[in-house]
């Protein structure tokens, strides 16, 4: 299977396509970069992405230049940012760090391409469909979205039967509710009691580790979703100190 960090290569690569149409008109093509996490969780995702673009000859501030906002994974942000690039008129907004960008950028202009990388594009209200996204948006669908159920039972799995099982979902996330209640129905089928923890901030994933502890979880799920990405190492950090076996979507960081 190709890795995440490879898509965005090949999705950089895809976002081409507006900037020729441009090279005739401008020397140097302007690019917008919208992302929901920060540059430091977004390093290998980045060094795809302009890798790329140099596949392409476009090299930031050679051929290109790139106009980066960074959430930090502050999703009220967003629109915002998304508002500040549209202003600027690049030829193309490469939306990153999964729907909650692409829906920012998709929410302020129906002329620039998009492009963006998600988990599931369609429910996430991303896109019409993914034969045909519609408008002016386009990109890649990892359909990871869909493997809650598939990370409960692998979990389930290593654990002694029986007990009760968390699922630490992001309160801001658009399939939030909808995780939630599959985790729900998907956790007595496995001779499982879930119990649902929310987090959108750092103070509320420390109250959600104290509740877990306090409730003695036999393990816990973590939501696909940015901002735990862009939280990973407290998110390791916590579980590591209370010795919770967990299972997620979340990436080591390189370098």
């Amino acid at each position: 299977m190709m890795k995440r960090r490879e898509f965005l290569g090949l999705v950089a690569g895809g976002i081409a396509w507006p900037v020729i149409g441009w090279a005739q008109q401008q020397t140097m093509p302007l690019i917008g970069f919208l992302s929901s996490r920060s540059p430091e969780d977004s390093k290998p995702h980045l060094a795809g992405f302009l890798r790329g673009l140099e596949a392409f000859g476009y090299t930031d501030g050679k051929t290109a230049r790139i106009e980066y906002r960074w959430a930090y994974g502050r999703y009220e942000q967003l629109r915002k940012l998304a508002s500040e690039l549209a202003a600027l008129q690049p030829v193309v907004i490469a939306a990153a760090g999964g729907a909650p960008s692409a829906r920012a950028a998709k929410s302020v202009t129906a002329s620039i391409p998009i492009t963006f990388v998600t988990s599931d594009s369609v429910s996430e209200g991303v896109v019409a469909s993914l034969n045909q996204p519609g408008a002016n948006i386009t990109g890649v669908d990892l359909m990871s979205g869909e493997l809650t159920g598939k990370r409960l039972e692998l979990l389930s799995r290593l654990l002694p039967a029986g007990g009760l099982i968390g699922f630490l979902t992001n309160t801001k996330g658009v399939q939030s509710s909808l995780r939630a209640k599959d985790f729900e129905l998907a956790a007595p089928a496995m001779g499982r009691e879930p119990l649902i923890v929310g987090a959108s901030t750092d103070a509320e994933i420390d109250s959600a580790f104290s509740l877990l502890v306090q409730k003695r979880v036999a393990g816990l799920v973590v939501e696909n979703d940015p901002f735990f990405d862009s939280r990973r190492e407290r998110l390791i950090q916590l579980t590591a100190e209370r010795s919770m076996p967990a299972i997620s979507n979340i990436q080591w960081r390189e370098g």
